[in-house]
């Protein structure tokens, strides 16, 4: 039997939905993640690498996908980063999906964004918790 898969979405595919990623394949042991993104850049921010690598977190391996319906389907928990609205991406908004309005890193300071990681962790951390109470 395969895990239950959780995805985060993002539109680039390159910070917020990666560091969310990144911290539920620490913290998590009985699920699969992916993150996906509606238009996906070709690489990573590389402050978001800077600063998870500050904290001992290697997203290096992680490339930046396509968000497709079949990924929406095959996900028991889809968390939109808070960047995708109903017209975008409708099928995102079929599923129990969760949306944590998490302020896009882009263009943001190293210190905003250490900020914005450290909130994703929480975020993550909370969803994990949840998750496992559920199962």
């Amino acid at each position: 039997m395969s895990l239950p898969k959780i995805l985060f979405v993002c539109v680039e595919n390159t910070g917020r939905s990666q560091i969310a990623e990144g911290f539920f394949r620490k913290h998590a042991k009985n699920f699969e993640v992916a993150s996906a993104g509606t238009e996906p850049k070709s690489n990573l921010n590389p402050i978001v690498i800077q600063v998870m690598r500050e904290i001992g977190i290697d997203i290096t391996k992680q490339t930046p996908k396509l968000l497709s319906n079949e990924m929406i389907q095959e996900s028991f928990r889809t968390v939109n980063m808070g960047c995708i609205d109903r017209e975008s991406c409708p099928s995102l908004f079929v599923k129990d999906m969760l949306d944590w309005d998490i302020v896009d890193p882009k263009g943001k300071s190293i210190e905003d964004i250490r900020k914005i990681r450290d909130k994703i962790e929480l975020e993550v951390v909370a969803l994990i918790k949840k998750l496992e109470a559920d199962l």
